[in-house]
């Protein structure tokens, strides 16, 4: 029989402040890629008919550049937010967990300026 309350138990284990933040940056970023969701999808419909150099010529316009760079952005911060809660929750291995958020977050970085690039090699006519 322990004579230990909870509190004594969770004492130590650091802050739950850091939890709200990352909760409503996560909500913000979700609002955030509705539009731009709907925008892309749209623009990709309107465009289906179209050939490699109509893509390219809409890809190439500053607008539609900006707003891809905006989505590519936003797609990458919201999944690698997500990914992390993931990998928060559920590895029990700290060295694992550690390791995990690492590579997920280099991976999203990378692949987003990949995508930010790319949009920019477009418009810039590289």
């Amino acid at each position: 029989m322990s004579l230990r309350t909870p509190v004594k138990d969770a004492r130590g284990l650091g802050s739950a402040k850091d939890g709200v933040h990352h909760w409503w940056v996560q909500r913000l970023s979700a609002v955030a890629l509705i539009p731009l969701v709907l925008w892309f999808a749209f623009s990709l419909a309107v465009n289906a008919g179209g050939d490699y150099e109509a893509a390219r010529a809409w890809i190439g316009s500053p607008f539609t550049a900006g707003v891809a760079i905006l989505l590519i952005a936003a797609a990458f911060y919201h999944a690698q937010l997500g990914l992390q809660v993931v990998l928060e929750d559920y590895v029990d291995n700290k060295a694992l967990e550690i390791a995990g958020l690492v590579v997920v977050k280099l991976l999203a970085a990378v692949l987003a300026l990949t995508g930010i690039l790319a949009v920019l090699s477009i418009a810039f006519g590289g």
